[in-house]
């Protein structure tokens, strides 16, 4: 018997077998009105993409999806939504997994899900603001490799059926994505909620407290990954001391510029 694919109460699901991006879908959707919550998802993307226009391999039989949502905050809040994907993905991971494979499951900031240190997962939030204070749609786009990934990327990669050995299909992935993320995403919504957010995702977390390298658009610094702000930057303790504020960049660990 297939797996069934469910989302929870209150989200609508929109299925695809090809398609160029979910996230570009997400946009089409809230063009046209659109309200949401509306979980996209498709068999496979011909233009996937991640992070900084970096391209997205989309083979059949790994998870690419994007959640269309109309948060009703402004763009910094609309931000930490970040947060609860990775939450939510690797809750979702680690329920796949078996347990020994899910205890070596963490969180790379900003937004990659590793298994032993290797990337298995991406996540792009793109948004829309119409000139006021709150953002109009916000587009969570969500790769999950689930049996495939790519073999030369900056960082080393895997999939759950590589790590595992157990093949998992795309519609258990999302039904255990879907929930998850709506259980987070209450948290939340809650007065305060980004705090219990950011406390979460740093118990999760690979790095804190040791040594990283950070490559931004212009300069690679190494220190000390010491925190996240109250708005999710990363906290880079330099090695004079001063505690340098992230809003975006690429993590390695230690301190050679590449994962070890």
């Amino acid at each position: 018997m297939p797996d069934i694919l469910a989302v929870p109460a209150g989200y609508g699901l929109n299925r695809h077998g090809e398609i160029d991006s979910t996230n570009e879908e997400a946009k089409r959707l809230a063009a046209s009105g659109m309200s949401g919550p509306m979980w996209i998802v498709a068999d496979t993307q011909t233009a996937g993409r991640g992070r900084r226009g970096r391209a997205w391999t989309s083979p059949v039989g790994n998870l690419m999806c994007t959640l269309l949502l109309r948060p009703g905050c402004g763009p910094a809040e609309a931000g930490e939504l970040s947060f609860v994907a990775g939450l939510a993905l690797h809750d979702a991971a680690s329920f796949l997994l078996p347990d020994e494979v899910a205890a070596r499951v963490s969180l790379k900031w900003p937004n990659d899900l590793l298994i032993d240190g290797k990337k298995a997962s991406g996540i792009l939030l793109e948004s829309e603001s119409t000139g006021g204070s709150e953002v109009s749609w916000l587009a969570i786009g969500i790769g999950l490799n689930l049996v495939h990934f790519p073999e030369t990327t900056p960082y080393p990669a895997t999939s759950l059926q590589a790590e595992s050995g157990i093949a998992c299909s795309v519609e258990s992935a999302l039904t255990a994505l879907a929930a998850a993320f709506d259980r987070w995403y209450a948290t939340w919504q809650q007065p305060g909620g980004f705090n219990a957010i950011r406390e979460a995702w740093l118990k999760r977390a690979r790095g804190v407290g040791q040594e990283i390298t950070v490559r931004l658009s212009d300069e690679t610094l190494v220190g000390t990954f010491e925190d996240l702000s109250e708005d999710g930057a990363l906290q880079l303790r330099l090695p004079s001391g001063v505690v340098q504020q992230i809003a975006a960049g690429d993590v390695f660990f230690g301190g050679s510029g590449a994962d070890r």
